[in-house]
């Protein structure tokens, strides 16, 4: 078996290889600790090191971060992957199908906010299918309120905006 920070560094390379979209820490924190696997800390510390080595890449918001396996932390799983236990495999394959679709909507609603050079807040809401962006917008608004409600609300009404743009866009 391997030593427990490379096996913590596999399993999360083979969660990002099954998952048909990023994963954010959210969701490794989620399975990790939800399988009491390791503490947050040192799953943290895992992330960082895979993503010093390349291994995985990183895109982060204001609340979250998502993760993305690399060609290079492919081509690790593939030399390492029997160094995963078939008990955490199965473990790891059933979370990926149990929680598919939540993965899949966090990684296709993206919203963050910045401060502008002006002293106003942007933000910037993206829709992607698959990776894709279908819809980048990033809107000026005056102040932090602002911009974290409409962060907080891109999740769940950024395919109703889409199709009302598109709608409108189309007439």
């Amino acid at each position: 078996m391997a030593e427990p920070l490379t096996l913590y560094k596999l399993m999360i390379l083979s969660m990002l290889e099954q998952s048909s979209a990023p994963l954010t820490n959210t969701v490794l924190s989620d399975f990790f600790l939800g399988k009491e696997y390791t503490s947050y800390f040192t799953l943290q510390e895992a992330l960082h090191e895979l993503d010093e080595a390349q291994f995985i890449q990183q895109e982060s918001s204001h609340n979250d971060v998502q993760y993305y396996i690399t060609p290079a932390g492919r081509e690790s799983l593939q030399f390492f992957e029997n160094k995963i236990n078939s008990e955490i495999q199965a473990d790891i394959k059933q979370y990926i199908t149990d929680n598919q679709i939540p993965i899949v909507s966090s990684a296709s609603s993206l919203a963050d906010y910045y401060l502008t050079p002006e002293k106003k807040y942007a933000v910037h809401c993206q829709l992607r299918e698959k990776g894709i962006p279908q819809l980048d917008l990033t809107l000026n608004v005056m102040n932090k309120a602002q911009a974290e409600v409409i962060c907080a609300n891109w999740e769940s009404q950024a395919d109703d905006i889409y199709m009302l743009l598109i709608d409108h866009l189309l007439q």
